[in-house]
């Protein structure tokens, strides 16, 4: 063998081996056995603890009736599903199923990610327990995760976006469900999203922690309700240092004039923070608000970029999971 046939003997033989290590790092989930694995927990079960680099699951179109966590050892992953009409994670539990006790809610999800740097796109996640009280379908408490085309359907607490001091970034989002249906104390933020509110009730219940910056923003989203929904609250506070902004979203009727509620506590109205700027639609009319919100400013307003909502505490080289 000459020199340039060992060359190329090597060359070939690397680029096997790279191959087969990307390889480690792709996976596909099919419901017919066409892929690596028949169900979305098998597929992250079997993938390595606190990656060196990003791991990608493909799940083909199906309906997958299961419950699926993302450990806090699954960081750096990624799922992406063939289509979100079709690629649908799907389960049913609810509070008096679980029937823990007082904090049954927490164990209702269809999906909860706890690992830091987790994305999904294209994807269904819904819990079909239906109108029988708290029934989580995702439930999000970790840090820099962001889910993109999204479909999160429920009813009462459809979306838990929690973790203190964690961020999450929902883009071109579907969120629909009855009370509180979007709740918890992360910094989250949603943009060009549809937020369908099923019954009269309430779309917001943060939990902001005092001292944090920014709660839930809301930019650029669609606000709709169900045929016969009139009578929608942009939020209440779970806890007393609840932040939820409205900034140029288009706000339909359902949304009452006086737009917030303090859940029975008058002691809420000094410290939470709900603001609006700038929205459109039949619902956006503020004048009868509640005394106690806010109007940004124009020079508030311009506080509220992704990058100031999204990049606290990340080093600037570490700052591209929000793109």
């Amino acid at each position: 063998m000459n020199k340039k046939q060992q060359i190329f003997s090597l060359i070939l033989i690397l680029s096997c081996f790279i191959t087969r290590a990307d390889d480690l790092y792709k996976m596909v989930v099919a419901k017919d056995g066409s892929g690596d694995f028949l169900t979305i927990q098998q597929a992250i079960n079997a993938t390595k603890a606190f990656p060196p680099q990003r791991i990608t699951i493909f799940i083909k179109n199906g309906i997958y009736n299961e419950k699926v966590k993302v450990h806090a050892w699954n960081n750096d992953l990624t799922i992406i599903g063939e289509s979100a009409e079709n690629t649908i994670i799907t389960y049913n539990d609810y509070f008096d199923k679980i029937n823990l006790g007082r904090n049954s809610t927490f164990y209702t999800w269809t999906m909860q990610v706890q690992g830091n740097d987790f994305i999904a796109e294209n994807l269904t996640i819904e819990n079909t327990a239906g109108p029988v009280g708290q029934a989580v379908a995702l439930h999000v408490e970790a840090d820099r995760c962001v889910f993109r085309n999204i479909r999160i359907l429920g009813n009462q607490d459809a979306l838990y976006a929690a973790g203190m001091n964690c961020r999450q970034y929902y883009k071109d989002c579907y969120i629909e469900g009855t009370t509180d249906f979007i709740f918890g104390a992360a910094t989250a933020l949603f943009e060009n999203c549809t937020i369908h509110s099923k019954s009269n009730s309430y779309i917001t219940a943060a939990s902001t922690t005092e001292g944090t910056l920014f709660g839930y923003v809301f930019k650029h989203c669609n606000l709709t309700a169900a045929e016969g929904v009139d009578s929608v609250y942009l939020g209440r506070p779970w806890r007393k240092y609840a932040k939820t902004v409205f900034i140029q979203c288009e706000l339909g009727n359902q949304i009452l004039p006086e737009g917030w509620q303090e859940w029975s506590n008058s002691d809420n109205k000094q410290t939470t923070f709900y603001a609006e700027y700038n929205n459109s639609g039949l619902g956006a009319n503020t004048t009868k608000r509640v005394v106690w919100s806010h109007q940004l400013t124009k020079k508030e307003m311009k506080q509220y970029t992704k990058e100031n909502i999204l990049k606290a505490r990340i080093p600037k080289e570490n700052q591209k999971w929000m793109e």
